[in-house]
């Protein structure tokens, strides 16, 4: 019984217990319960705490946002960050009863309090928190209602891309915020082939000497464009240290995130030494557009800040994330209790166990969290809507120059539209499905650290830096290009490369590191790879830019253009009896006197009929065409030419012969007045379908050529070191286990040819080449050393370095002139076409008048069989044409006689 009364007392107890812990009723709540996490102190924290107190006054004075139930607010200041301490104040806002938690201000305090949300199912709204790391999927009760620092990161890759900066130094603080965003950074910058070439982590809560060490160690690299990614509190230190180092000078570039905008714009009163310190920096801002709504909140704020005892402070970005983020919870709740109805909490018992009290899970939070996702409104920030990632649409940044005592706004970046000068919500062109945008990138003018509106170069050889390690290959032949004289290094390509460091606008520390041993030319490639590999610094040389070479190292601009070509010995060409026929080839010799025959039989048949010149025997005539076709050679023809058509032809024709002339004796000058020399081997083409060796030089890329490309079997392939042996080998030739012709880089065999003329560069180059000095990949020195170049061939000193070295001397520059090409038949085509189509279309207009001047005439004629009319034809033709005249008149005048007679007899 006893048993039984105890059971029933267990009954009754747990259903109370049940009903003090929780509240489950079918209508709308009077009142919920939120809370807020924030660092009271703090330059975000201080803001926030005001805008959010101002936004939930807001919401319980709007009776259609919760229909009758009132927010009611705690904040808990986070003063240390510690975690136990961050874990109490979590846990005191779920002893009474709260649905949600606005904050916590910090991306390492938001990550340690999502693992307590997730258990308690207690959604966490953070208005400041942008590890771009803190994921939902982790954290499905985090919900981020302000900007990704990967949206932040990604708009500062695309200023450093836009102004063609490469390398990049990040300084941020040692932890989730700082670390994760600028591993942000160095993916969206490798994607636009930049990098951070150095990182300066500091310390959460550096002092002024860890500051100064860390602009030390930077002020030592090469890069000149900054990336500051800290926090509020100290960042103004920053710059100051900054300033006192010389670093906020011409050359530098400063590009602070967010923080820095946070600062300038909480704080209008900042001294002016503060303001000196930052002239120059860029920084972003998160964007928010102009609307009603955030000119009456700024307003507000402003009024608000006249009463408020104590220094004053203005509206930043935070703020309105801050005041936003309440509104978009009043939504959320009002959603939620519209389709859910109740809010219900269960007791944790071993959190409570731990405390000593009572710790509720919220039963229902998943479903306001899934409510707070759908909100689709539009608040002081600008539309409040969430991607399918549980991001705010549209991320926008201003991009701010800190000019003065203020600031100015040179553009904007948006997620879809990249850098623009209108603010985002104006419509712009899509991105292409490569990321890129159709319209182009632009911004306004920046005035840059050191009053200077020319942008940075972005980096500078420090004068602190060690010297450059240049390889020179001390060559075996062509001391022209590289000469070493113990620690003397002169020749063409190592004056030109001091040349072009003479012109760039800073010092570059260098010094030569000799390669070779003076027997065999060192293969380029290896010294290439050391580049690669980071134990030179660059290569100073003869070096010929190949694809294959720029996949290990960065090129300048060629400052000498060069290829591959052949060269063969060979020998004069003798004036013969017979050399007034090489003007023309046989094809142009055969072609010609057909035509001379053909345009004389042409001519015969149009002035036979009517010119006496073109009568008589049929020997004659024979005679005449001949003699006239060949005399119109020389213009010396004395047959005249009297029928319209024969003129036609005729002189359609001694055009022809005008031109054919004068090509005849302008080549046949040049046989018999110039030097002509000739070599059986006429070009690669022959060279590579022969058998004959073929030599050239040892270490060259020609070899990889001539068997890749040219598919030239390596045992025909003989390696040469020097002019010498070249010489040695086309003299004796391959019957005598030399070569038969020598493949090398014109700017070798030029100097080859310059003091031996008894060999040639035959056919044409066949590669288009050129020299260049090599740099380590992404180095900037490449860029700068290509505009040198570029200003040294633009002042004609890249000419006179040249000269110096390169003059020819005995024989002529392109070697020795060879036999000049007999003109061949494709060079007067077109002549003898316009010739061939003058006779026929003179010799068809003379049959269709033949014809018709035969028809006249048979008229009268008695033949009426078709043999008998061909044959009448065939005579009608021969005949001259008065002579026909006249016997035609003559049988009239016997027919009207016959026929008189007969009538008078009838």
């Amino acid at each position: 019984m006893i048993i039984a009364l105890l059971l029933l007392f267990m009954v009754f107890h747990n259903a109370s217990s049940s009903s003090a812990l929780g509240t489950n009723v079918a209508a709308r709540p009077d009142v919920v319960n939120i809370g807020a996490i924030i660092t009271f102190d703090s330059v975000v924290g201080k803001i926030a705490k005001l805008a959010i107190a101002i936004a939930v006054e807001d919401v319980n004075s709007d009776p259609e946002i919760l229909n009758g139930t009132k927010l009611t607010l705690k904040m808990q200041n986070s003063r240390s960050n510690d975690f136990l301490g961050i874990v109490d104040l979590a846990l005191q806002f779920m002893e009474n009863d709260t649905v949600a938690i606005i904050g916590p201000q910090f991306s390492a305090t938001a990550r340690m309090l999502s693992h307590i949300a997730n258990d308690l199912k207690v959604p966490l709204l953070s208005f400041s928190a942008t590890d771009p790391t803190l994921s939902r999927v982790q954290f499905p009760f985090l919900v981020r209602t302000t900007r990704s620092d990967l949206f932040q990161m990604t708009a500062v890759a695309d200023l450093v891309a836009f102004y063609e900066w490469r390398d990049v130094i990040a300084i941020y603080v040692d932890d989730d915020l700082g670390r994760n965003a600028i591993a942000a950074l160095g993916d969206k910058l490798a994607e636009k082939r930049c990098r951070i070439s150095y990182k300066v982590p500091l310390k959460p809560k550096a002092t002024k000497d860890d500051i100064t060490k860390a602009l030390i160690s930077v002020s030592s690299m090469e890069s000149r464009i900054l990336i500051v990614h800290i926090y509020t509190n100290w960042g103004l230190q920053m710059f100051s240290e900054a300033q006192n180092l010389m670093m906020m000078g011409s050359g530098y570039v400063w590009i602070a995130t967010d923080w820095l905008s946070t600062i300038l714009d909480t704080d209008h009163s900042l001294p002016f030494v503060a303001t000196k310190d930052i002239q120059g920096v860029l920084t972003l801002r998160m964007y928010t557009p102009e609307s009603e709504l955030k000119t009456r909140i700024q307003s507000r704020w402003s009024n608000l800040m006249r009463g408020f005892n104590g220094s004053s402070f203005g509206l930043n970005t935070h703020g309105l994330y801050a005041y936003d983020s309440v509104w978009l919870l009043a939504l959320a709740i009002d959603s939620f209790l519209a389709r859910a109805g109740n809010v219900s909490f269960s007791n944790d018992s071993n959190v409570s166990d731990l405390r000593g009290g009572k710790v509720c899970i919220f039963n229902e939070g998943s479903q306001l969290v899934q409510s707070i996702l759908e909100v689709n409104a539009t608040g002081v920030t600008g539309p409040l809507k969430f991607n399918p990632d549980g991001d705010l649409i549209n991320p926008a940044f201003e991009v701010i120059n800190v000019i003065g005592t203020g600031t100015r706004t040179v553009g904007y970046w948006s997620n879809s539209s990249g850098l623009l000068v209108d603010p985002p919500e104006k419509p712009q062109r899509k991105k292409q499905s490569n990321g890129s945008s159709t319209s182009s990138q632009q911004l306004y003018s920046v005035i840059w650290p050191g009053q200077t509106t020319q942008k940075p170069r972005g980096w500078v050889f420090p004068e602190n830096g060690k010297k450059l390690r240049i390889a020179i290959v001390s060559r075996v032949s062509y001391h022209e290009f590289v000469s070493v004289k113990g620690t003397d290094v002169t020749g063409y390509c190592v004056e030109v490369f001091r040349a072009a460091l003479n012109e760039l606008p800073y010092g570059v520390p260098y010094k030569f590191v000799l390669f070779g041993d003076g027997k065999v030319n060192t293969e380029p490639n290896e010294l290439l790879h050391k580049i690669q590999t980071g134990e030179l610094d660059g290569l100073v040389g003869d070096i010929t830019i190949t694809t294959s070479r720029t996949k290990l190292a960065d090129f300048t601009q060629p400052y000498v253009e060069s290829g591959l070509v052949v060269v063969a010995p060979i020998r004069k060409l003798n004036s013969s009896a017979w050399a007034f026929l090489r003007p023309f080839t046989p094809m142009m010799w055969g072609i010609t006197c057909i035509f001379f025959l053909v345009v004389g039989a042409v001519v015969w048949i149009l002035e036979h009929r009517t010119n006496k010149d073109f009568r008589g025997p049929p020997r004659k005539q024979f005679v005449t065409v001949v003699w006239f076709s060949f005399s119109t050679w020389f213009f010396s023809h004395k047959e005249n030419t009297v029928s319209t058509l024969g003129r036609f032809v005729l002189i359609i024709w001694l055009f022809v012969v005008l031109i054919i002339n004068s090509s005849y004796i302008a080549s046949l000058t040049s046989i018999l007045t110039v030097e002509q020399l000739s070599s059986p081997i006429k070009g690669i083409e022959n060279l590579a379908t022969g058998n004959d060796p073929i030599g050239f030089l040892n270490g060259s890329f020609a070899e990889r050529y001539l068997t890749d490309e040219l598919n030239i079997h390596r045992s025909r392939l003989v390696p040469l070191n020097s002019p010498e042996e070249y010489e040695k080998a086309l003299e004796d030739g391959p019957s005598a286990g030399g070569v038969a012709a020598i493949v090398d880089e014109r700017t070798y065999m030029e100097l080859f040819l310059s003091v031996r003329c008894g060999y040639s560069i035959v056919g044409q180059e066949f590669t288009k080449m050129g020299w260049g000095f090599a740099f380590p990949r992404d180095s900037p020195l490449a860029a700068d050393m290509s505009t040198a170049l570029l200003k040294l061939s633009e002042k004609g000193d890249l000419q006179k370095i040249h000269d110096k070295w390169l003059m020819k001397s005995a024989c002529s520059a392109q070697g020795t002139k060879q036999a000049v090409d007999r003109l061949p038949l494709k060079s007067f085509w077109g002549l003898f076409l316009l010739s061939g189509i003058a006779c026929f279309l003179a010799l068809l207009l003379h049959v269709i008048r033949l014809v018709h001047q035969f028809y006249r005439y048979s008229d009268s004629d008695c033949e009426s069989s078709l043999h008998g009319r061909l044959r009448s034809f065939v005579s009608f033709v021969y005949k001259r044409e008065q002579e026909e005249k006249k016997s035609r008149t003559k049988r009239r005048r016997t027919e009207k006689a016959s026929n008189k007679i007969v009538h008078e007899r009838f």
